[in-house]
């Protein structure tokens, strides 16, 4: 009978050998494909990383660009506006106050009224009540005596009524004395009121030349109901009363 050769230690020990090889390179190999796996998503973590920074520096780089191309925008419009301011350009007309002295009519001729200058008849109508400032005059309608600062001029209604010298208006009143009234600057302290108007065609600030109409006869005030339709025609140098006929060329 055939004995069965033992096994051998030797053959054994190898084989053991073998496994803890095989499981060490198992190991090895399983470590390495984490440490690459590993290595891989850093790499691609940090190239995304990489990317999102150059990203940034792309948006900061535009949006600098965009701030400098506004900023540049901004100083050539302020630029461009301040050479407007200097130069004028575009500029809305710059508007002079015009005083009366210096004040020019609608012809050109300046409001320079003085003791030589020449007054227009301002209707076609005669003197009914003449101007008296140093002793009284009888007004028919009033029925009693009293001084009178202006000339009053027969007129029928609806005549026209002219500016007996170049002008401004300076205003247009109602009086119970005198109706509508307009009164003219004439310059140099000089100043007409002419009443007794209706259909006034002139504003305030107007300037108009000698012979324009200014309005036209009205019926009269209360007043001057005896006098009949008439105009009232004062004039004043600084604010007193002068002779009007004094002006005017006969």
């Amino acid at each position: 009978m055939n004995k069965r050769p033992k096994p051998s230690r030797k053959k054994g020990a190898s084989v053991g050998i073998a496994i803890c090889f095989a499981a060490a390179v198992a190991i090895v190999g399983t470590y390495t494909l984490k440490s690459y796996q590993k290595s891989d998503r850093l790499e691609n973590s940090a190239m995304d990383e990489t990317d999102r920074t150059e990203d940034k520096k792309v948006q900061t780089k535009s949006a600098n660009t965009d701030k400098l191309v506004i900023d540049t925008d901004d100083e050539k419009t302020k630029d461009t506006e301040e050479t407007k301011e200097e130069t004028g350009e575009g500029a809305e007309e710059e508007i002079t106050e015009v005083t009366p002295d210096a004040a020019t009519a609608g012809s050109g001729t300046a409001l320079n009224f003085g003791e030589n200058s020449q007054l227009l008849w301002p209707v076609n109508g005669q003197i009914l009540l003449n101007f008296s400032m140093d002793k009284t005059v009888y007004f028919s309608t009033l029925d009693q005596y009293k001084y009178n600062p202006a000339l009053v001029i027969s007129g029928a209604e609806g005549d026209q009524v002219i500016s007996g010298a170049a002008g401004m208006v300076k205003s247009i009143d109602v009086t119970a004395q005198t109706g509508t009234t307009v009164n003219l600057d004439l310059g140099n302290g000089y100043e007409l009121f002419v009443g007794q108007l209706k259909e006034v065609p002139v504003n305030t600030g107007d300037y108009v030349n000698a012979n324009t109409v200014i309005g036209y006869v009205s019926q009269p005030t209360k007043y001057y109901s005896v006098e009949g339709c008439n105009v009232y025609y004062e004039m004043r140098k600084d604010g007193q009363p002068i002779d009007p006929l004094q002006f005017v060329d006969e």
